[in-house]
Parts: C-alpha cells; sequence; structure tokens
C-alpha cells in the first residue's frame, strides 16, 4: 500500500496540471477521477500480490513450514511466478455454458470490490470521495457481490458450480443482516453515516473498549461475507470441487482469487476504521497508523482462517440466524439504552 500522503501530493499535482493545460472544468473532473480509479486499482493489485505472499508465509509458521522460499529472496517472487503461469494458461469454456454470463461474472465480481475503497479515510482529508452515506454506499456495493457469484454457478453448466452459486446466495445474504446490524451500533453512538465523522468520534475512545459485541459479530460475518475458512462453504472443495470456479481457468480464476483479496483488505479496513479510530493516533503520521491497524486486521483474519476447521452448511447458517442475529439485535438495543441512560444523566 502506498503512502497515503503520498499520493494526496499527488493527485493535487494531477488536478493543478490538468487545470492548467484542460481550462474546461469538466475535463479536470474526468481526469481526476480516471486519476483516482488507477489509484485504486493499483493499490488493490500491490496489496493481493503481498497478502498471497504473507499469507503464505503466516500459515507455513502456524504449520511449522517454511512457506515460498526458492523464488526470489525468502520466495518473494512466487506470487509474480503464479501470476506469469496463470497469464499463460489457456482459457477454457465449458461446452454448454450461457458464454457472455460466464464471462461476465469474474469481472463484475471484482467491480465491487474495488468500488468499495473509494470512501475509506486514509489520512487526515486523504479520501477519494467523502460521502454522507459513506457506510451505506459500503454496505450496498459490496453487497452487489453476490450477484456475480450465481451468475458464475448458473453460467458454467455444472452441477458443482450451480450448488456452489446457491450456496453463495444463502450465505452472503444471511450473515449480511448481523454484519449490518452491527455496524448500526456504531451510526447510532456518532449520529453520521460519513466515514471521516466515524474517525472523528474516536479520537478519545475507540469503539471496540464501547462496541466490543458488535465489534465480534462484525468480525465473524466479514468472515463469511468475504468466503474465507471456516466459512468457505462457498468453494467448499471437499464436497463441489471449487463451487462457482469450478469451471474457470487461467486469469479468468485469477479475478476470483483477486477479488476475495480485495473484499479481505477491504473487511480490514472497514473494521479499522469503525472500531480501532482509523487512521487517529499519537505521535506517528495518521498513514501509518491506518497501515497498523489495517495490517492488524488482516493478520487476524489469516489467523482465523488457519486456526479453525471448516463448518458444515446447516451449522454455518444455524450460526447466522440463530447465534450472530439474536447477538447483534442484542447489542442494539443495549447501543438504545446506554445512549438514553447517557443523555438522560448528561
Amino acid at each position: 500500500m502506498q503512502e497515503m500522503t503520498g499520493l494526496y501530493s499527488i493527485a493535487e499535482m494531477v488536478k493543478t496540471f490538468l487545470s492548467i493545460h484542460l481550462p474546461e472544468p469538466r475535463w479536470v473532473d474526468w481526469g481526476m477521477n480516471l486519476f483516482n480509479i488507477g489509484a485504486i486499482f493499483t493499490i488493490i493489485s500491490l496489496s493481493a500480490v503481498v497478502l498471497v505472499y504473507t499469507e503464505r508465509k503466516i500459515s507455513a509458521y502456524m504449520q511449522l513450514r517454511s512457506g515460498p522460499n526458492r523464488v526470489g529472496p525468502g520466495g518473494s517472487m512466487q506470487t509474480i511466478a503464479d501470476m506469469i503461469k496463470l497469464m499463460t494458461k489457456e482459457d477454457i469454456m465449458p461446452a454448454g455454458a450461457d458464454k457472455w454470463m460466464w464471462i461476465l461474472a469474474p469481472m463484475l465480481l471484482f467491480i465491487p470490490a474495488a468500488a468499495v475503497f473509494a470512501v475509506f479515510p486514509f489520512d487526515h482529508q486523504a479520501i477519494f470521495v467523502d460521502l454522507n452515506i459513506g457506510i451505506f454506499y459500503f454496505i450496498a456495493v459490496s453487497s452487489q457481490s453476490v450477484l456475480p457469484f450465481l451468475m458464475a454457478g448458473w453460467a458454467s453448466n455444472s452441477k458443482y458450480s450451480l450448488v456452489g452459486g446457491m450456496r453463495t446466495v444463502a450465505q452472503m445474504l444471511s450473515y449480511e443482516v448481523p454484519m449490518v446490524l452491527s455496524i448500526l451500533g456504531i451510526v447510532m453512538l456518532t449520529g453520521s453515516l460519513r466515514m471521516s465523522h466515524i474517525v472523528a468520534a474516536q479520537q478519545q475512545l475507540w469503539f471496540i473498549v464501547i462496541q466490543p459485541i458488535a465489534f465480534v459479530v462484525y468480525m465473524i460475518t466479514a468472515t463469511a461475507e468475504i468466503n474465507r475458512a471456516p466459512f468457505d462453504l462457498v468453494e467448499g472443495e471437499s464436497e463441489l470441487v471449487a463451487g462457482p470456479f469450478t469451471e474457470y481457468t487461467g486469469m479468468r480464476w485469477a479475478l476470483f482469487f483477486l477479488a476475495e483479496y480485495a473484499n479481505l483488505l477491504a473487511a480490514s479496513v472497514i473494521a479499522a476504521t469503525l472500531f480501532l479510530g482509523g487512521w487517529s493516533g499519537p505521535w506517528l503520521p495518521g498513514w501509518v497508523w491506518f497501515i497498523l491497524k489495517v495490517g492488524a486486521m488482516i493478520f487476524l483474519f489469516m489467523w482465523f482462517r488457519w486456526t479453525f476447521p471448516r463448518l458444515r452448511i446447516d451449522q454455518l447458517m444455524a450460526f447466522g440466524w440463530k447465534v450472530l442475529l439474536p447477538l447483534a439485535l442484542a447489542n442494539v438495543v443495549l447501543t438504545g439504552i446506554g445512549i438514553y441512560v447517557y443523555k438522560f444523566y448528561l
């Protein structure tokens, strides 16, 4: 991930250059939008390369192995080698597949994963679009990733892929409900949906201290939303081969893989923003605090993956509806009571 303050300065330089050479205001806006889009895709692409290598090393350490150690210093070039391999693999479309739906599915999955980064405050005033409905935007855009999974499963003309796509719909829609309710407690405390306001409200005390239940619910539901173990029932190698990805090869499969790590990064960023104070912190620059907090959340997600065994699909659904949903509702009620009592005695 690049230095956010440096990125913000570069954006200002680009805007100044465009305003001098292209006097039409709309050209300046278009140029800045293209720059922002390019910056987001650069951050995601570089982060995916780093995260793949990091996860391999973390999993190897937890399993008393060395991990990648042959390609490049300490195996650092192994991910690059894998990318080259995927780019050179043959692109095979299954017979009887719905051509355009099958082609569009991996591309449409990556778009929501990238679009959510537009509203994240990386540092003080370093945010691409500071929407007054930032939280709502995040929930609305991230929920669109359900459709490409279903498209991939249906269009592949494979029973394994279709079952994997249907599992995706059941799992992601079920766990979205308690995740939204866990975020609702933060919105109640701040009285705002704007990301920058939520960060500003945590200058004295992080919300993880006063919303521990919401944090636990969010971490569990976010793990299910990004389809990582122990909630990776969407892929289910033991019974579904690879779920919706079964019939995809090469770079089309790589887009699904890249979207998973983009969603991992987005879930970690939103956790750091809502519960750990975002970029705020003493002594160090804001972007340093932001990277440290996001890194801690990423490590926590990876720790979950290599610690807990995979659940059965019935256990997954029962846990979401019978445990997490009542817990999230109870947190909303307790938060409302706490706000009322605080205002009464203030």
